[in-house]
Parts: C-alpha cells; structure tokens; sequence
C-alpha cells in the first residue's frame, strides 16, 4: 500500500490523526512521511491527482479533506 493510501485511510479511521490533519495538515503529512508531491495532492483537494499518485481511480476515493482558507476582510 502507498504511503499516501495508507494516510487517507488513516484519516478515515482515526480521529485524532483527522484533527492533526485538519489542524496543521502540512506538519501531520510531513510526520506520517509523506512526500512534497503527495502533500501538495491532498492540499489542492484534486482527487484525480491524489488518485494518479496512489495508482487508482479517482471513482474509487472518497471526498479529499482539503484546507480551504478564507482571506480577511
């Protein structure tokens, strides 16, 4: 299993590695070990890039927890 699968699948399961994530997810992807390409994949939320990198389809993830920020009035 890819390194990334592994995470998402972590994130699905595990709701204190989703709170880490959803709190700083670069720091959380960084400690799971995850590459610049594979973190960069998640944070734009592009389930078809994170598909391609963990070699299936993008039918087969579910929705990506992507950081959306908002910007200050």
């Amino acid at each position: 299993m890819s390194k990334l699968l592994e995470y998402l699948n972590t994130l699905d399961k595990d709701a204190g590695a989703l709170a880490s994530h959803r709190s700083d997810p670069q720091a959380a992807m960084g400690s799971f070990g995850l590459t610049g390409e594979e973190q960069a994949a998640v944070l734009s939320g592009d389930k078809a890039a994170v598909a391609g990198i963990v070699g299936i389809s993008a039918d087969e993830l579910p929705a990506i927890d992507s950081v959306e920020t908002t910007p200050n009035p």
